[in-house]
């Protein structure tokens, strides 16, 4: 997670406040990059979701069914900690189905503490990145995973649109499976993310999973901003669970509070019961 950068809403927010996308500071009119998909408040609660029908009902996601062994598999990190906050269960599981697994953190997330004398750009450049490989490491799945950084700006994905795609061009292989965060998902980088992976993957007709995270905060259940019609429900053991949200602590920096600021945790209690489910939500629709 990062903080959204301040240039992507209009001037009555305050550049000197904190606007982490857990605290962020939303004009009452839409936001111009994500509409109404604003983060704000403590979102939609964790017990909503899990009483909603409409998961249940979910067509399941078997990768051991669904992903050959020998497919390799992209999982794009906007920051260092979505791929464990979206992923974390899917990344056992294609560890356990042999498949190669490549992580793409698109930034190093060193924008999430403004302000910061605890957390500066320099120190999360560096920290972020061994937070995510500390995450692997609980995980178990560390020697299994090849971790590439694309170092584009925290916060200003979009502008680097180009930048991103040249860089796909030399990383991605014909074969591959693509796995991004939502298009829509309701932070400017995640979105930015998403459309570009999902654009890249129908060019080069490569499947593509898109993953909520942030969308479990705006959205409510049977919202139709979501298209729950291409959703798939991957179910997560008891085990693979625990130590998801065991890894999600390896986090420090957005899950602490920041005692130079006296800001709270970039990822707060709430968010993280959210997505500490007994599964993830992919969105996938079949080129083939």
């Amino acid at each position: 997670m990062a903080t959204v950068n301040s240039s992507h809403f209009d001037n009555t927010v305050n550049p000197n406040v904190n606007t982490s996308i857990d605290q962020a500071v939303i004009p009452e009119h839409n936001h111009p990059i994500v509409g109404d998909r604003v983060i704000e408040g403590d979102g939609t609660s964790q017990d909503a979701w899990q009483n909603w029908q409409g998961l249940q009902a979910l067509p399941r996601l078997n990768i051991a069914k669904r992903f050959l062994p020998h497919q390799r598999v992209c999982i794009f990190a906007p920051h260092p900690d979505d791929e464990i906050l979206g992923c974390g269960g899917m990344l056992q599981q294609l560890a356990e189905n042999g498949n190669p697994i490549l992580l793409v953190h698109v930034t190093n997330g060193t924008q999430s503490h403004p302000d910061s004398q605890i957390y500066p750009p320099k120190t999360l450049d560096v920290i972020r990145p061994q937070e995510s490989l500390a995450a692997l490491k609980v995980l178990g799945i560390e020697h299994q995973v090849k971790i590439i950084a694309l170092d584009l700006p925290d916060g200003d994905v979009f502008a680097e649109q180009d930048q991103f795609n040249e860089k796909l061009a030399t990383i991605i292989q014909p074969d591959d499976i693509l796995v991004t965060p939502f298009m829509r998902d309701g932070h400017p980088d995640h979105e930015a993310t998403g459309q570009v992976i999902a654009s890249f993957a129908k060019q080069h007709n490569l499947d593509c999973y898109q993953v909520l995270i942030w969308a479990w905060h705006w959205a409510n259940p049977a919202d139709d901003r979501i298209p729950w019609d291409s959703a798939v429900r991957l179910d997560l053991s008891a085990e693979q669970l625990a130590r998801k949200t065991q890894a999600i602590d390896c986090f420090a920096s957005q899950t602490t509070v920041d005692e130079s600021t006296g800001n709270p945790p970039i990822l707060s209690a709430q968010t993280i019961a959210r997505i500490s489910q007994l599964w993830e939500v992919y969105l996938y629709e079949s080129l083939r």
